[in-house]
């Protein structure tokens, strides 16, 4: 599959293998950084993240989420943490809060 307004591909990857692949790119670095170092640099991603989402440019965008879920990925590896497992036991059934595919908590509760 590949994304008609660019000429690079869609490579559709599990979270698993994200995670991985993040992994392997990374780990000896981001353990030498450990979890508190680790945090700072998602922390900052996501400030950057919030301020693209007030601009109209939807490019910038796709990179800053890329990069916010990249340092989550990283952390995760650093607290040794299987994001696929966590989000699998978490929501995998459905909303944690009402227990429903689609959610009927109250808005004003944090399901």
């Amino acid at each position: 599959m590949t994304n008609q307004t660019s000429q690079q591909p869609i490579v559709d990857i599990s979270l698993r293998e994200f995670q991985q692949l993040i992994r392997s790119m990374y780990h000896e670095k981001d353990v030498a950084r450990g979890i508190e170092g680790t945090f700072m640099w998602l922390m900052e991603e996501i400030g950057e993240l919030a301020a693209a989402l007030r601009e109209n440019d939807l490019e910038n965008r796709r990179e800053e989420f890329a990069d916010v879920l990249a340092w989550l990925a990283t952390i995760a590896n650093v607290a040794q943490v299987d994001l696929a497992e966590a989000v699998s036991k978490k929501y995998g059934t459905g909303c944690p809060g009402c227990h429903k595919l689609i959610c009927i908590c109250a808005d004003s509760i944090k399901p």
